[in-house]
């Protein structure tokens, strides 16, 4: 008997430890895209993912300074939290295709098992660029409030899709360029190279999230703009902060006028 798609997410959601999950993970998008699982959601999803005894995690205020990003202790806080947002969004991807799945279709578990496999790579990536400056993932404490966004969604698929590569997803497009800049500038190339990746990758990320979104939307007979400013506005709680990289969004399938008005 085929294994459930479900079991196998739940399986790789609910493993603690990050190389562990990293490789269950793209394990799992590469049987789902080899037609070895079934489109079957036979079990739910857990609450709370599996999480290793390190970092600690911290509230976003108690958070520690990172430094200055030129100084090696700077260069490690940056890397390090990079590591924790690519391996929390491991667990966001999985729990978007093993939450919503069987309500939606077969194309949106794949493409964010596809999400999820992605994310894994990033962190891997990321880990092994962290280990060459001399540190590893659970060196230094990390944010606590990632997840955040999964609990306050965990109801709605339309309102998951809004939050979560709508607005966390697209503000790393916002972001990530003037990181890469910054690593250039310290003369870390292969730093950039990952960073380039990652932006390219996030792009089709946030694009899976506005398809879907939008034929959510349509489903339920609203307008998509509007539909999402009143699900960011009751589910983010604060505004969508420029400055917008706003040829990266286009191509991921976010024009301005979504956004602007709620900056």
């Amino acid at each position: 008997m085929t294994r459930s798609v479900a079991s196998a997410i739940r399986e790789a959601l609910l493993e603690c430890d990050p190389r562990a999950k990293a490789m269950m993970t793209r394990k799992v998008a590469r049987d789902w895209r080899l037609g070895r699982l079934s489109f079957v959601f036979d079990v739910a999803m857990p609450t709370v993912p599996g999480r290793p005894e390190a970092p600690e995690l911290l509230p976003p205020s108690r958070m520690p300074k990172r430094g200055k990003g030129g100084s090696e202790r700077g260069r490690i806080a940056l890397w390090h939290a990079l590591a924790h947002i690519e391996f929390v969004a491991i667990d966001l991807a999985l729990d978007m295709a093993g939450r919503f799945g069987g309500e939606m279709d077969e194309r949106f578990v794949g493409d964010f098992l596809s999400v999820a496999a992605d994310e894994a790579m990033h962190y891997a990536l990321i880990d092994r660029h962290l280990r060459g400056l001399g540190s590893h993932y659970g060196a230094l404490p990390a944010h606590d409030g990632l997840w955040e966004a999964a609990g306050k969604t965990s109801h709605d698929v339309a309102a998951r899709l809004a939050v979560v590569p709508m607005v966390l997803e697209a503000r790393g497009l916002d972001v990530t360029p003037a990181t890469l800049d910054r690593v250039k500038a310290n003369g870390d190339e292969r730093g950039a190279r990952i960073l380039q990746r990652i932006l390219d990758d996030e792009i089709r990320h946030v694009r899976f999230g506005a398809i879907h979104f939008a034929e959510v939307a349509e489903r339920l007979n609203e307008s998509r703009n509007d539909l999402w400013k009143t699900l960011v506005s009751r589910h983010f709680g604060g505004a969508v902060k420029p400055p917008f990289n706003d040829s990266a969004r286009l191509a991921a399938g976010l024009p301005r006028d979504l956004y602007a008005s709620l900056a």
